[in-house]
């Protein structure tokens, strides 16, 4: 069984970043992750597209495509836009997307339909693929219910969007490691990229710290599973700068 491991790794000389962590996929970030600033070219964008290396673009975390306020909405759909165009350049397989959430007194329901307006007429070659998240109590992304709202919904309206399980994210969720994959699968078909994990605190806390493979409160044994059964590229974001990150590769590795 031949699967890809990698790194989240810095925009600056990302390839260079692959090679230092013995990466075979990234994933990068287009723009700071906490700013609504569009992507800068670089001058690296050729370079990138046919290095033959696969690439996943984490989008900046401000974006609430679920949000009821529709100022939110606007300036999600804006860079939501200008994420993909920049992705494109790039030749990236996918664009990741937290879930997000309503606000306020917001249900499910309306971060679906918030969903709904910000892919209305947004057209890219590269898929945008959503992500399960950690906290909130209405999150689209987190819990089941949500996801089986989400999805069916977004592909009837002729949206192609795909999904990425985040582990730390699944375990602080209250998702159960048990049947998390299977139960996932049986909602969005495929898994497209797998962001691999571990967590600082216990299961069900919502909080969403990420720690290094081992050291946290997710099972080893879970972690593997989600390696072996999921079909789909690895990406770890976990602290520790390069080196710490090349452990994190090795771990997997190892128990492969």
């Amino acid at each position: 069984m031949s699967i890809l491991l990698g790194s989240h790794v810095d925009r600056e000389k990302p390839l260079e970043g692959a090679a230092i962590r013995g990466a075979d996929v990234i994933q990068i970030n287009l723009s700071a992750p906490q700013s609504w600033r569009d992507p800068v070219l670089r001058g690296d964008e050729e370079l990138l597209r046919g290095s033959g290396l696969p690439i996943f673009v984490h989008s900046p975390y401000l974006l609430n495509p679920a949000s009821i306020n529709p100022e939110q909405r606007s300036k999600t759909k804006r860079a939501l836009i200008a994420q993909l165009k920049a992705a494109e350049l790039v030749g990236a397989r996918g664009l990741v997307v937290h879930g997000g959430h309503p606000t306020g007194e917001g249900t499910l329901q309306d971060g679906v339909n918030g969903w709904l307006e910000v892919l209305s007429g947004v057209k890219s070659s590269v898929r945008v693929l959503i992500e399960n998240t950690a906290g909130g109590s209405a999150a689209v992304a987190r819990r089941l219910d949500g996801l089986a709202l989400l999805f069916p919904t977004l592909r009837g309206a002729g949206f192609d969007v795909g999904f990425v399980l985040d582990t730390c994210h699944s375990h602080a969720g209250g998702l159960a490691s048990e049947s998390v994959i299977k139960d996932v699968l049986g909602i969005v078909g495929v898994i497209d990229l797998v962001h691999l994990n571990d967590s600082k605190d216990p299961a069900g806390s919502g909080r969403d710290r990420h720690q290094n493979l081992g050291f946290g409160e997710v099972r080893g044994e879970f972690l593997m599973s989600v390696v072996r059964e999921c079909n789909a590229p690895i990406v770890v974001e976990t602290p520790g700068g390069f080196e710490a990150q090349r452990d994190d590769i090795t771990w997997v590795r190892e128990r492969l």
